[in-house]
């Protein structure tokens, strides 16, 4: 009979561990989807330098860096304010294209998104 009652809540306890597990291992995999389409500022530099993304992908440039820097499109399609450290700016990229940018404090920081 005890073993019975075991079995009845192994069971159950079972699945439960399954579900969790599972379910971590899709938000795991979002979030690498989300760090593809992450630019990080450090060392005067943005990386990568080219990031091909499809249409309707945001991407997120953060300032990992100790200098205040911004993210300007060369046609002015996108404009970050000045951010500091840690500091963030996105942009949702919907049509198709080679939109170059750089920071505007440091013009000979360049980079360039692909949507294709």
């Amino acid at each position: 009979m005890r073993k019975r009652s075991i079995a009845r809540i192994a069971a159950p306890l079972l699945l439960l561990v399954c579900v969790v597990s599972l379910g971590n291992k899709n938000a795991r995999a979002g979030s690498q989807d989300n760090a593809s389409n992450e630019v990080k500022i450090d060392n005067f530099s943005f990386t990568p330098a080219t990031l091909t993304v499809a249409p309707g992908t945001t991407v997120t440039w953060t300032n990992r860096d100790d200098i205040p820097h911004t993210v300007v499109s060369d046609d002015k399609v996108f404009k970050s304010k000045v951010l500091d450290t840690d500091e963030k700016f996105s942009y949702t990229f919907t049509k198709p294209g080679r939109y170059p940018y750089f920071c505007s404090v440091h013009p000979k920081m360049t980079a360039e998104i692909v949507v294709q």
